[in-house]
Order: structure tokens, then C-alpha cells, then sequence
């Protein structure tokens, strides 16, 4: 079918971004991490394709070349160097920033698609602006409908609260295998607790598992616990293998039965108690749960985690049945979203500005 759409060559050849950026866009949901070298191939298209439409607009005729140009040279000069910069701001992960640099070099200018009478995208935009800033700009639009979607979801639920939409409640047992941070500290809600990469880390480093967290905090608290030979805390993510134990033993992170209830079962507020209620020996340490231990022997910063912040969160998850979290936004996600949108519709900012 492909081979019968008035298309060019080159906008056909960008089409093949899209199987891509959909099994990432799932990746990003299920891991929270995209292999870097999915991003090669994809770069490398990108540049030939780029080469490709130049040398065609450059023999053809002026405006042809600075229809290209003009759009080009704004999506590689400044759409990349964004990329890059929200990446080292935080803003971005890595992969993210990635993916937005791919789709610089594959979509500097606005392509072209026709199936009967119809054209795509059906609205052209600003042909000056690259169209890889109208990827981003649906994108983020898609990801602002996010918030507005869980806040809906926990309204209906009877749940209104400063962060419903954010996140929402779920059993305690279910945070090793989920992904995100938890919205909620000893002293009530919070917009920047504890990430659970992190916590995985923590509890891999010092041969722990959620299960023993809970049902021992008192012990894990004492840093005389913390083990000799700390175990790799690698990155945190849920399938990176269990934790050792401190007898050698390998123990499964699946060590707490799944308790079934689902996170629409909860609709209290957090018990907004003192700190000091989660410690029930009243034993202060000087570094309660070996948090400040855990990460300066680690490299890196655990996903920006603070020793404060690591025993302010295993307080909570030591002592709640159910806890607030955030799954947090995959942007690939969106980014995957708006440019299907971009491709089929076109620049939707630009078009309700128009």
C-alpha cells in the first residue's frame, strides 16, 4: 500500500520511526529504561535522509532550497542543542533526550503523505518552523493531559487531595514492583519523595528485601546492621535481580504475597504523624537506616536522593498499609503520541493559535 501513496521517498523511509517509537514509548512504561543503541539506526536514517532531501531542494531551485534549509537549520540548531539542555537540567532523561534529537535529524522539515483525497499532515503549519517542534509541542500537550486524567480518575473515586493529579493510593506491598516516587512523607503529602529505583538500590546494596523493611524496621534502622560487603545496589530497576541476603542466600524481592486489593480500594489521607511515631523503640541513631552510609559509597547521586529523603520514605513504607505515589511521566510516551498526531493532523499548538 505504501508504494502506491504520493509520498517521496525519503517521507516513507521516516515512517519506519514509528514501530520504533512505539515499542520504546512501551518500554519506557514497563522499565523506565530504552536501550541506547536503539537510537543509532534511527540517527543514522535520519542523517542519510537528511543528505538526501538537501542535495534534492539544492537542485532544484531556490525556494525549494531555503524551504528546506530554513526549517533544517532551526531543528538541528536549536531543537537539538533543547534536547540537550533539558537533559541536563533533569528535565529529561537521557533516552528522552535521545529520542528528541532522533527526530530532529528525521523530521527537520514537514512531511508529506496522500491516501485517496486526503493529505497528510491536514493541517501544514508554520513551514518555516521545524516540524520536530511540532512533534514536541503535541507532545507536551499530550503529557499535560496526564495530570487533568488522574485527577478526574481520583475525583470520581472520592479522593480530593492537593496531589490527585499526580498519583494515587496503592497497597504497600505493590511498591517494589512499581516504578515512580512516593507522594507522601512522615509529616503528610510531598511532590518529591522517595524514588523507588532508589529504594530498590538501598535494599539491594545491603542485602534487604522489602519483605524483612517491613517486618523489622527497628533492626534496619541500626546502621550496626548494614553489612560488611555491601552487595551492587545496581540501577534500581525492578527485573535487575533479588537482593543477597546477609547469610549468602539469594532471596526472592517477591517475598511479600500480593495482598490483591487494588489501589481504588483506599481513599484515606496519610496519617500525617510525627516521625518519631515510626520508630516505636525511640533508639536515635546517627544515621538511622544506613542512608547516608548507602549513598556515599555508591556512585552517583541514586536519582538525586537524599539521605533525608531515603529514611524519610522507609519510615513510611515501614509503617503504612497503603502510601501515595506517582508513577511519574514516561515522556516517550507523549512524545510517541504527538508524533502520530503531527503526522497525521500537524502542528496542534500552532493550529489553535491560528
Amino acid at each position: 500500500m505504501l508504494s502506491n501513496l504520493p509520498a517521496s521517498v525519503p517521507d516513507l523511509l521516516r515512517l519506519l520511526a514509528l514501530p520504533v517509537f512505539a515499542w520504546v514509548a512501551v518500554l519506557d512504561v514497563r522499565t523506565r529504561r530504552v536501550p541506547s543503541a536503539v537510537w543509532i539506526p534511527l540517527g543514522a536514517l535520519g542523517a542519510a535522509l537528511l543528505a538526501w532531501d538537501g542535495w534534492v531542494a539544492y537542485t532544484a531551485d531556490l525556494h525549494a532550497w531555503q524551504s528546506f534549509l530554513i526549517p533544517t537549520a532551526f531543528s538541528v540548531g536549536f531543537v537539538v542543542p533543547l534536547a540537550y539542555l533539558f537533559w541536563w537540567f533533569g528535565g529529561f532523561g537521557g533516552a528522552d533526550a535521545k529520542a528528541l534529537l532522533v527526530l530532529a535529524l528525521l523530521f527537520p522539515v514537514t512531511p508529506s503523505y496522500g491516501i485517496g483525497d486526503w493529505a497528510f499532515p491536514l493541517v501544514g503549519g508554520d513551514q518555516l518552523l521545524p516540524f520536530s517542534l511540532a512533534i514536541l509541542g503535541n507532545g507536551v500537550l499530550v503529557g499535560l493531559a496526564i495530570p487533568v486524567a488522574l485527577g478526574l480518575r481520583n475525583a470520581l473515586a472520592g479522593r480530593f487531595t492537593p496531589i490527585a493529579p499526580l498519583g494515587w493510593p496503592t497497597a504497600v506491598d505493590r511498591i517494589p514492583h512499581r516504578h515512580g516516587k512516593l507522594l507522601q512523607t512522615t509529616d503528610g503529602y510531598t511532590l518529591s519523595g522517595l524514588d523507588l529505583d532508589a529504594l530498590r538500590m538501598y535494599l539491594r546494596w545491603r542485602g534487604a528485601t522489602f519483605a524483612e523493611l517491613r517486618a523489622e524496621p527497628d533492626r534496619l534502622r541500626d546502621p550496626e546492621t548494614l553489612p560488611d560487603e555491601p552487595n551492587p545496589p545496581t540501577d534500581g530497576a525492578i527485573d535487575a535481580g533479588p537482593p543477597v541476603a546477609d547469610g549468602g542466600e539469594v532471596e526472592s524481592i517477591d517475598a511479600v504475597e500480593q495482598t490483591g486489593r487494588d489501589e481504588a480500594d483506599f481513599s484515606a489521607e496519610p496519617t500525617n504523624g510525627d516521625p518519631t511515631d515510626a520508630d516505636p523503640s525511640g533508639v536515635e541513631f546517627d544515621d538511622p537506616w544506613g542512608a547516608a552510609a548507602f549513598l556515599d559509597s555508591i556512585e552517583g547521586t541514586a536519582y538525586g536522593t537524599s539521605p533525608d529523603d531515603l529514611r524519610d520514605g522507609l519510615d513510611v513504607l515501614a509503617s503504612e498499609e497503603r502510601v501515595w505515589y506517582s508513577p511519574g511521566t514516561p515522556f516517550l510516551v507523549p512524545l510517541f503520541l504527538g508524533l502520530l498526531v503531527a503526522i497525521g493532523y500537524g502542528d496542534v499548538l500552532i493550529s489553535l493559535m491560528s
